[in-house]
């Protein structure tokens, strides 16, 4: 009888223990899922803010057309990569398309952001200057929800590979997340050359 119970004892405890592993994947993965949606709701306020900016641009800028058209193609692929990757935060595709779609979205808007600089009258106009302004703000608050995102991807990927925890993952369907990589433009990470002659 007592190595009867003894057996249960063991059996008890790794189906407890494997439930708790189970249930510490369950929380990391609904925490980076978590993350991405501050992500998303970050985007959303950039996406909406884009066309006010665009609309308080166009009186100024009439031969800028292609600019402010531009502006808006990025934001739509942006916002769509969005929703693709919102539908299935931690997807390697979805997640790289995303990256790719905010990187050609920041390159266009650095872009306007050049030309707004080149009309002072514009750049004076206080509906241009609070957008600008906001959409700045907004920018620090999406680095920041990627920085948290990633950091969450990272601690759940890190539990899903560790042993015991990768029977359990594996045997689960637990699936590899994918950090949200900004993409860089190639000379990004070059030092600047300074010169003192």
């Amino acid at each position: 009888m007592i190595p009867f119970i003894i057996l249960i004892v063991i059996v008890a405890t790794v189906v407890f223990y494997a439930i708790n592993i189970y249930n510490q994947l369950i929380a990391l993965r609904n925490l980076y899922q978590n993350a991405f949606k501050q992500i998303d709701i970050q985007l959303k306020r950039r996406y909406d803010l884009i066309p006010n900016l665009v609309e308080s641009a166009k009186a100024y800028l009439t031969h800028e057309r292609a600019t402010l058209e531009a502006v808006i193609a990025a934001r739509n692929q942006a916002a769509a990569a969005a929703r693709t990757a919102a539908a299935a935060p931690g997807n390697p595709s979805a997640m790289a398309g995303l990256g790719q779609a905010e990187g050609a979205l920041g390159g266009i808007l650095s872009k306007l952001m050049a030309v707004v600089e080149a009309y002072p009258d514009l750049k004076a106009n206080q509906t241009v200057r609070d957008l600008m302004e906001e959409l700045t703000s907004t920018e620090n608050k999406i680095s920041f929800a990627r920085q948290a995102f990633n950091d969450a991807v990272m601690v759940y990927n890190t539990k899903r590979e560790q042993f015991p925890e990768n029977a359990i993952s594996s045997t689960f369907n637990f699936e590899m997340a994918a950090l949200l990589d900004a993409v860089e433009k190639p000379d990004e990470r070059n030092a600047p050359k300074v010169s003192f002659t």
